[in-house]
């Protein structure tokens, strides 16, 4: 029988280290990980996913009422409802997957000390959550939009799909990197609930981007770097999709808020900002470039996990 002690090696991961590449290839236990987590959200809700309904519903009651009635700002801008529901239902998808992936490895700490399986999994299990909240939502927009006449066009459908791919794409990355800087400096999840409380307001919600572009700021620094926020130009982009197309016909002028001929794509500046496509592919480019950083940062602090937890 050989005594030799075993010679010095260095400590391996017990998983490939394949990043998000390793996640969706153990889809059955993501699976089982975004069931436990609807699961502990809801348990001992009476109403349970009927929340998803009514939250988002309050909430847009409640600044509807305040900004549309009360104070009346937006009485010249057709249909100010789907406007602001467009806004908010992009917005809240990327709150709930910023917030709720900072807490992510912290929440399941005990899952993270005992189990090898890759710990991008959390995250990306919360973000799978958040999709399946903001699916209701999403319903109910349709349905409102299509109440006041919404009338789907090619153009307007894929920069629905686009908007969304960029706020899934930038959460994604997001929820990465600050669940991992989490574990070490309890902070940061404070830090992005403050953030949380800027959202409603560096996006065009409360009021129409033509009112930033047509304002003294349009041709400032200021207006570039609002442009330069992927969250602002996949709002923009979800509008362009839903709420653009519900526009009243007009005659073949081109006026304001106006839909010439019945196209959506006759809508340009200041309604929308120039480009809005090529912005857009570039928003998306962008947040993959951000995603593959967060990715390698958080694989080198991830090591450090179980020790700190």
């Amino acid at each position: 029988m050989d005594k030799r002690p075993p010679p010095d090696a260095p400590l391996a991961s017990p998983f490939s280290g394949g990043g998000l590449v390793d996640v969706f290839q153990r889809r059955y236990l993501l699976k089982l990980l975004v069931q436990k987590e609807l699961t502990s959200r809801y348990q001992g809700s009476i109403l349970g996913l009927l929340w998803s309904y009514v939250l988002p519903l309050v909430r847009f009651a409640m600044y509807f009422f305040v900004i549309g009635l009360v104070l009346g700002l937006h009485k010249d801008l057709p249909n100010f409802a789907i406007h602001l529901f467009c806004a908010l239902v992009g917005v809240h998808f990327f709150t709930e997957t910023f917030s709720a992936g900072t807490r992510a490895i912290v929440k399941n700490k005990a899952l993270v000390r005992k189990m090898a399986m890759p710990r991008e999994m959390f995250p990306v299990a919360t973000v799978i959550v958040s999709a399946v909240n903001t699916f209701p939502q999403i319903l109910i927009l349709f349905i409102a939009s299509i109440a006041v006449g919404w009338r789907p066009d090619t153009q307007g459908v894929f920069a629905l799909f686009l908007g969304f791919a960029i706020i899934t794409v930038l959460g994604t990355a997001l929820a990465l990197l600050f669940s991992a800087m989490n574990v070490f400096f309890k902070d940061f999840q404070n830090i992005v609930a403050t953030f949380m409380l800027f959202t409603h307001w560096i996006v065009p919600m409360m009021y129409p981007f033509s009112r930033l572009a047509t304002s003294s700021m349009g041709d400032s620094w200021f207006y570039y770097l609002y442009l330069s926020n992927p969250l602002t130009i996949a709002v923009i982009l979800i509008q362009r999709g839903i709420w653009i197309p519900t526009f009243p016909d007009c005659s073949a002028t081109v006026t304001t808020y106006c839909l010439p001929g019945g196209n959506p794509s006759a809508i340009g500046y200041p309604d929308l900002p120039h480009h809005l496509y090529l912005l857009g592919w570039i928003m998306l480019a962008a947040s993959f470039v951000i995603l593959v950083l967060c990715q390698r940062a958080f694989s080198r602090l991830e090591g450090k996990f179980a020790e700190r937890l």
